[in-house]
């Protein structure tokens, strides 16, 4: 059954054509393989294309597939919303609901792979979806150990990343457990004033806190850091705020991911203006910080996680099994893909 699930792809006992038809028949009879149901399917041009999971309870999450080149990765939730509280992330608009079991995790890694011809595989994970992935580790790992797992899904660990805002605690329990995952943490200011302003969680960690743990996890790891950086018009772009990062950073051999902001609906927070992005990035790149621009992937299809499902609440409109066309929207905004707690 196992193979079945994870290789042959198989949606239903009957499916499972190795094994005796009295015993699929029985299995059909007593067990589900799925507990979700596809609310809302949405396709973009580029070959995004983003699910919205029903769940047993009538919640809803999302995730997301993304193909570029030869790759084929998948975003995943690890919670219903989110607590964390970061001020402009549609994901926690309405706070935490609860944390997402094993199965549920890996029904969102199953259903994404179906979207792929028998000849592709997923190649990487990102836990950059709905929720603080740190905040419900002890479903999450399990999870991940059936992704990496040859019998599983075979997905190396080297090619799975975990964002977080910063947990120091859950951080340790990464580096005590099982250190060998990339480590993406959202910073979006390189000062605790700022940084409580736009992720209160901060009030009680303090970025001090946030660095140790950091740096902690790249002594025993040897994994490169990633810092994220979700780019606000006039909050956090500035020449000042720039060079405060440069500082904050202190020559790690770190990767900065500048994320340039997109509108979302109801929120107050704008987009940098060209200048001053390309003002912000400059001072980085003069300081030997080693640094990308997020490009946009799935513009069309609300691909950042919380917008979908914030949309469908609203609407009460999105029927199970419905589908999006491919370049259709249901939303006039482009929206920012794998954008998490702390980046959508």
């Amino acid at each position: 059954m196992r193979r079945w699930l994870f290789g042959g792809r198989a949606s239903s006992f009957a499916d499972m054509t190795d094994l005796p038809r009295a015993l699929r028949d029985a299995l059909e009879a007593e067990f589900t393989i799925w507990t979700t149901s596809i609310a809302t399917h949405s396709r973009a041009d580029d070959g995004t294309e983003k699910l919205l999971l029903e769940l047993h309870d009538r919640q809803r999450i999302e995730c997301v597939l993304l193909r570029d080149g030869e790759r084929r990765t998948v975003c995943i939730s690890s919670q219903v919303g989110c607590a964390m509280g970061c001020v402009f992330c549609a994901s926690g608009i309405d706070g935490v609901v609860r944390n997402l079991t094993t199965g549920e995790i890996l029904e969102q890694l199953l259903r994404l792979a179906r979207l792929l011809p028998a000849t592709e595989r997923i190649s990487h994970i990102v836990v950059m979806g709905m929720g603080e992935p740190l905040a419900n580790l002890d479903r999450l790992l399990p999870a991940l150990a059936v992704a990496q797992d040859p019998a599983g899904m075979g997905i190396s660990q080297r090619r799975i990343t975990i964002s977080t805002v910063g947990l120091p605690a859950g951080i340790e329990r990464l580096v005590a457990e099982n250190p060998g995952y990339h480590l993406a943490v959202s910073l979006h200011a390189a000062a605790d004033e700022l940084r409580t302003r736009l992720v209160p969680v901060n009030k009680a960690i303090g970025l001090g806190a946030v660095m140790e743990a950091a740096d902690r996890y790249w002594e025993v790891s040897g994994r490169r850091l990633t810092f994220e950086y979700v780019l606000l018009g006039g909050v956090n772009d500035s020449l000042l705020q720039a060079r405060d990062l440069v500082r904050l950073l202190g020559g790690r051999a770190a990767l900065v991911n500048v994320i340039p902001y997109n509108s979302v609906a109801g929120l107050p927070w704008k987009e940098p203006s060209t200048g001053a992005r390309e003002r912000f990035l400059d001072v980085l790149r003069e300081a030997g910080v080693n640094v990308q621009v997020r490009r946009r992937k799935g513009a069309r299809i609300d691909a950042a996680c919380g917008q979908l499902r914030r949309i469908a609440a609203q609407s009460k409109a999105s029927p199970a099994g419905s589908e999006t066309p491919a370049g259709a929207s249901t939303s006039p905004m482009p929206i920012e893909p794998l954008a998490h707690r702390g980046a959508s």
